[in-house]
């Protein structure tokens, strides 16, 4: 599977935002490649149009698809999402597995007291744990919300990263 984009636009974007990767890091293929599963696992079922092909490896390119009454080519992917699996790739690169949660429902904290301060957060609801789980980052849904049939739709995520 391939990420989005190239490691060479991904160099140039980390350079043109001012981003360096800590020292240690995945490669920048596996990066792109972490960091375009977690948009498509997050966002794909809810980006506009339909999959351009049946056996695709990624959620773009895409039919059907139109920003703002202007069609987006059935070959193309919209440089938004490209961007946002960069930012996700920089978010695992200075998180590692920051963007792979795992867990269930009875590891959801739904109370917590330090020392004198008590804080209760809202229990998960039915088949929502999953949604829980999922970190959010705020940027990446930011730049995604144009591309998304539902851009009013919540998106859960018990902590944000990035």
């Amino acid at each position: 599977m391939a990420g989005y984009g190239t490691d060479d636009q991904f160099t140039q974007w980390l350079t043109d935002n001012g981003y360096t990767l800590p020292a240690g890091s995945s490669a920048l293929a596996v990066l792109r490649q972490r960091g375009s599963q977690y948009v498509d696992a997050l966002y794909g079922d809810r980006f506009i149009g339909t999959l351009a092909g049946f056996d695709q490896e990624r959620a773009w390119p895409r039919t059907g698809a139109s920003l703002r009454s202007v069609p987006v080519p059935a070959s193309a992917v919209p440089l938004p999402v490209i961007y946002a699996s960069f930012y996700a790739a920089l978010t695992e690169a200075r998180n590692p597995d920051s963007l792979n949660t795992m867990g269930s429902a009875s590891s959801i904290v739904v109370r917590e007291k330090v020392g004198a301060l008590e804080t209760q957060f809202a229990g998960v609801q039915g088949s929502d744990v999953a949604a829980a789980l999922t970190p959010l980052i705020s940027i990446v849904d930011g730049m995604l919300t144009p591309y998304l049939r539902n851009p009013h739709a919540v998106c859960f995520g018990i902590r944000s990263v990035g």
